[in-house]
Formats: structure tokens, C-alpha cells, sequence
């Protein structure tokens, strides 16, 4: 049960239901999960949907790219709700399931692809070390270039901010499609 109670469209403020419109008429579409938190407050509201519209679909990753960074957060938090709604869109994307699977684990997995390792790898640092070595760093920028790695970095902070709003105010998951199990050191997710 969250910790906020829901609201009706009819019951928001004029300021929060120019926010609410926003996000309708935008690439979401719909306002679920922290964006029904976050419209409580309407400032936040704001400038989070901002962020979060660029982090989700504007950024210079492709869709796999960008959702295998979005996971690797979710999945640092234990985000269940972030998960079931970003685990078939980067399957979607085409990351393989399989390597999903082993994210959700808490394990690093070992992507054929050398882009998605080093995706995998700087969201993996960043999350869990709070920062990335120079190695990991110069393999992500020799592969993707400087603007990737500032994209992963706004999608990480962005992400781990919708993961902590769904954790702290216990945001349930809309379905039983994904359930992580638990996992309380994520440092497998470092071993190379």
C-alpha cells in the first residue's frame, strides 16, 4: 500500500493538472508509479517529468542502450515497480533476455555486444561505486563517445530518483509478470 494516497483528476490543483496534461499529451502518455507521487508536489512535478521525458526518449542511446542503463539501476535499488515496466522494453530494445535474466540476479552478465558491456559496466560503477573507474570510463567514451557517458549519468541519477520515490513510498508493481528476488550485495554485478 503506498504511503501517499492516490488522487482523482478532478481533486488536483489547476497548477497540478497543467502538469498532469503535460505528461498525458507528452511521450508518456499515461501518469503512473512517482509521477502520481511526484504531482503532489507540483514543483517537483515539473522538473522531474522534464528530466525524465529527456532521460527516457531523448537522449543519444538507442532504446537497448538506454533501458539496459535504466535496468541496472532499477535493479541496484531493488525497484520492482521500475523493473516489470523496463525489463520488456529492453528485451523489446533487444537486449537478450537471457542477460535481463542475469541482471535481475544481481550478476554481471557477459554481453556479445561490446556497447552493452560497456553500458552495463559504467551504469554498474556509477550505481554501486558511486563512480566509475578510468578504465571503465575510457571504454564506454572510446566506444560511445562523451555524450553517451553524460546521457548514462542523467539516466542513472533520473532513474535512481524514480526508484527511490517508488521504494520510499512503497509504490506497489502493477503486476506478478516480475518479481526480483532478493539481493542484498550487488557487488557481483561488478566482478570482471
Amino acid at each position: 500500500m503506498t504511503r501517499i494516497k492516490d488522487w482523482k483528476v478532478d481533486d488536483l490543483t489547476n497548477e497540478q493538472k497543467e502538469i498532469h496534461d503535460a505528461i498525458i499529451n507528452g511521450p508518456r502518455g499515461h501518469v503512473v508509479g512517482p509521477l502520481r507521487i511526484w504531482l503532489n508536489n507540483p514543483g517537483l512535478a515539473r522538473s522531474a517529468q522534464t528530466v525524465g521525458a529527456y532521460a527516457r526518449y531523448g537522449t543519444s542511446l538507442p532504446q537497448a542502450l538506454s533501458e539496459l542503463a535504466i535496468l541496472t539501476t532499477g535493479r541496484v535499488w531493488s525497484s520492482e515497480f521500475e523493473w516489470e515496466h523496463h525489463a520488456p522494453l529492453a528485451i523489446e530494445g533487444g537486449i537478450d533476455p537471457k542477460h535481463v535474466d542475469t541482471i535481475s540476479l544481481g550478476k554481471r552478465p557477459l554481453f556479445e555486444k561490446p556497447e552493452e558491456q560497456a553500458v552495463f559496466d559504467f551504469a554498474a560503477e556509477a550505481n554501486i561505486l558511486k563512480n566509475v573507474s578510468d578504465i571503465t570510463y575510457k571504454k564506454l567514451v572510446d566506444i560511445l563517445g562523451e555524450s553517451a557517458a553524460i546521457d548514462i549519468v542523467g539516466i542513472c541519477g533520473y532513474y535512481s530518483l524514480i526508484s527511490m520515490t517508488l521504494n520510499v513510498f512503497k509504490v506497489p508493481r502493477d503486476t506478478d509478470t516480475w518479481i526480483l528476488p532478493n539481493v542484498d550485495d550487488f557487488n557481483n554485478m561488478l566482478q570482471k
